[in-house]
Order: C-alpha cells, then structure tokens, then sequence
C-alpha cells in the first residue's frame, strides 16, 4: 500500500514539475496531458537519480537536495523535468526539421 501510495504522489508531483518545467522552459509540450505525466515522472525520477548521486559520491550537504514531500526530492524533480522536456522537444524539433 505505501508503494500504491508513493506512485500517486510521485505522480501528483511529477505533473506540477513538468508544469513549473514549461513555465520555466516555454516548450510545447508533445502529448498534452499524458505527456504532461511522463515528462514530469522521467524527471521526477531522474532529479531523485541526480539528487542521491550528488549526496552520496560528493557528500553535497545542500538543504535544497533534501527538501522532500514524502520523500520525492521536489527541487531535485522540477530540475530533472526541465531537463527532460528541453531534451524531448530538442529531439522532437530536430526530427521535424530532417523531414524538410
């Protein structure tokens, strides 16, 4: 049940990043509202990837890693989401232009 849990927040989460992402990084985002979920979860879990790397190989102590909402980094998760959908709409664009 806490796993159940922990993918809504996760969830919950990874739509206000991938939304604070577009604010922050004004892309279009391809897919509307699935899209919206997968970019924010692809960030949610590559700012936790990131987060827990820079904490145990570097031994980082910055308050701003470890600030948690049931324990999903949330500045690690709209970083990892903003890289996310830069990375998904360069490729998206980039594809687009090829077929010119």
């Amino acid at each position: 049940m806490d796993e159940l849990l922990r993918l809504l927040i996760q969830i919950l989460i990874a739509i206000a990043c991938a939304t604070i992402a577009t604010i922050l990084i004004p892309r279009q985002i391809p897919g509307k509202a699935l899209g919206l979920v997968l970019i924010g979860l692809a960030g949610v879990f590559l700012g936790e990837w990131m987060a827990n790397y820079l904490l145990r190989q570097y031994n980082l102590t910055f308050p701003w890693l470890t600030w948690a909402f049931q324990d999903v980094p949330i500045v690690p998760s709209v970083v990892g989401s903003m890289i996310v959908l830069y990375l998904v709409t360069a490729f998206l664009s980039w594809g687009r232009y090829g077929n010119r």
